[in-house]
């Protein structure tokens, strides 16, 4: 039997993921009907990011689920009309993309490279960076991301401590939750990587007095949600010497305007929400496999806890 499966999302990710998808599909021994136009009540399977045609998921009343082509879904579960099954994408592309992103900011912290870039003719500081065994890098949020980036960073030889909102158990990592696990965390960190979903709990996580627990001069590195960080807190913690630097890859608002201080403060250093993006090619398998498991009454692979927001 033939599913219908819609692809609902802007016309840049159709063109990247149409041809993959198919392959995958194909693959996965599904025979499918691949679209951008549907209607509500034909729909199997939806595969979904905002900026897409809908917003009343409410005609889709045989869809079984709705798979998201984003890691992020906090802006996809306020819809009250969304009550099918939501999986969040999980990619191994994404994935391999973000713990490059975080090992190659976390070590040109560590071993001090910006002022080797920015140095004038003649100096010559002979001072060498501690080795990685004694550089202490936190990780807060030990999902898919978090976790590969932290064993990554562990490999290494970095001194890696993490937290979740539940307890992990990680090789190599030392994994805390709850409160007091936080504060340790984040008070033990010389880099902190932010890896967190935006949830009420989340926001402005990283304010004046959490900024305050950190050793000094520590280092942050945000490829997670720019509403995890206070700016004007930041910028504070930047200008007194508290926080050392900041590698900043998302915000509140993007693309980062102009006139924003974080593009002219010279601790700062902004990238264009590059760390890391769904992959087509290894996306598509994911979307595949979760349809696969739909049809044969499998549980779907990486479904969104409405209650916890991701």
């Amino acid at each position: 039997m033939s599913v219908t499966v819609l692809f609902d999302a802007p016309r840049a990710n159709w063109t990247a993921f149409e041809r993959p998808l198919r392959d995958a599909l194909n693959e996965a021994g599904i025979e499918a009907q691949l679209n951008t136009k549907a209607e509500p009540d034909t729909v199997d399977y939806v595969v979904y990011a905002p900026g897409g045609g809908i917003t009343d998921f409410a005609p889709y009343t045989n869809t079984r689920a709705v798979l998201s082509l984003w890691a992020g879904v906090e802006k996809i579960v306020i819809n009250p009309t969304l009550t099918q099954p939501l999986a969040r994408m999980v990619d191994p592309g994404m994935t391999e993309g973000m713990t490059e992103w975080v090992v190659g900011h976390a070590m040109r912290h560590h071993l001090g490279m910006d002022a080797h870039l920015t140095a004038k003719a003649g100096s010559w500081n002979q001072t060498a960076p501690p080795l990685a065994r004694h550089r202490r890098v936190g990780v807060l949020g030990l999902g898919a991301l978090g976790s590969a980036a932290a064993q990554a960073l562990a490999a290494l030889k970095f001194d890696v401590s993490g937290w979740s909102r539940r307890p992990k158990k990680i090789n190599a990592i030392t994994c805390y939750s709850g409160d007091d696990g936080l504060r340790e965390v984040i008070a033990s960190s010389d880099i902190l990587v932010l890896l967190l979903p935006l949830t009420t709990a989340t926001e402005n996580l990283l304010n004046a007095d959490s900024l305050a627990l950190m050793p000094k001069k520590a280092s942050i590195l945000n490829p997670g949600r720019g509403q995890l960080i206070d700016d004007d807190a930041l910028l504070a913690a930047l200008d007194t010497g508290q926080i050392g630097s900041a590698t900043l890859d998302v915000f509140r608002v993007e693309p980062l305007p102009a006139e924003h201080p974080f593009w002219a403060h010279p601790r700062v250093t902004v990238t264009p929400h590059i760390a890391s993006e769904t992959r087509a090619e290894t996306a598509a398998t994911v979307i595949a496999e979760n349809i696969r498991r739909g049809e044969a009454g499998e549980p779907f692979l990486h479904l969104v806890d409405r209650n916890a927001g991701y």
